[in-house]
């Protein structure tokens, strides 16, 4: 990978990320991940990333919570490599572990500290549902190939701490097998964040979710909504209120 196919972009107020300019680059749900899981709990000791691609969520939370020790789980050697040279550019080597490999089969065999936190971003269609993008980046990014949200939930469950929180995103139309997938690993629903492109939207882009262990949840599931653009295809208030809160700009 030469360094001219490579953006170096503001991912919060102090940080930046190495991204493909024709890959895959982090976006709005990676933002909305974060947002939520920095609001679920305080100042979290361990925080784990599932499939953590180039670093995105992993690296606005480390801004977040500058005393947490972070690990980051990424199958795809090129997204792998890139979180790499994220977590060495913004000097985060001694906060951040990086493990190679599939999140089903490192958890399963997970030695180090339970996390507090957990976080995932998973890809929203099955193998065979959608024609993949030639550009493995991108193909990763979209198709279940390591699979999707119930894989992530397992995951989760494998490695989080008691009283901890796992926050993960989904597809808009995916809502039922979050709520199978949780109940499979073992984890209670908490909130459901449904994310629209803009006003108007009949349709969430997608969802974003926080569960916890069963003991750990004494209320109904509540329900909440982020509208990104208004109708004019400005930012909304609540877009911008993501973005402050990792101290970047409403460019």
């Amino acid at each position: 990978m030469s360094t001219d196919e490579l953006t170096l972009d503001a991912i919060t107020a102090d940080f930046r990320i190495y991204q493909r300019r024709r890959g895959h680059r982090f976006s709005l749900d990676d933002l909305a991940t974060a947002w939520e899981a920095a609001q679920c709990i305080d100042a979290p000791q361990h925080c784990v990333d599932l499939g953590c691609g180039i670093g995105s969520v992993l690296l606005m939370l480390c801004w977040r919570f500058p005393r947490a020790s972070m690990v980051g789980i990424e199958a795809l050697p090129m997204s792998f490599a890139l979180a790499r040279r994220n977590v060495s550019h913004n000097g985060l080597h001694q906060r951040v572990t990086l493990l190679a490999g599939d999140l089903r089969d490192i958890t399963q065999r997970w030695s180090l500290p339970r996390a507090q936190l957990v976080t995932g971003t998973p890809p929203y269609l099955p193998e065979g549902t959608a024609l993949a993008s030639p550009d493995p980046q991108r193909a990763a990014a979209r198709i279940e190939y390591r699979g999707g949200v119930e894989a992530y939930l397992q995951a989760a469950a494998r490695v989080l701490a008691p009283c901890g929180r796992v926050v993960v995103c989904a597809g808009g139309g995916d809502a039922q097998r979050v709520v199978r997938g949780a109940d499979s690993a073992g984890l209670a629903l908490l909130r459901r964040r449904d994310v629209y492109a803009r006003t108007g939207q009949k349709k969430p882009l997608f969802g974003v979710w926080t569960l916890a262990w069963p003991s750990d949840v004494t209320a109904a599931l509540e329900q909440v909504t982020l509208v990104a653009r208004d109708a004019t295809g400005a930012r909304s208030v609540q877009a911008r209120a993501l973005r402050q809160a990792f101290g970047l700009d409403d460019g």
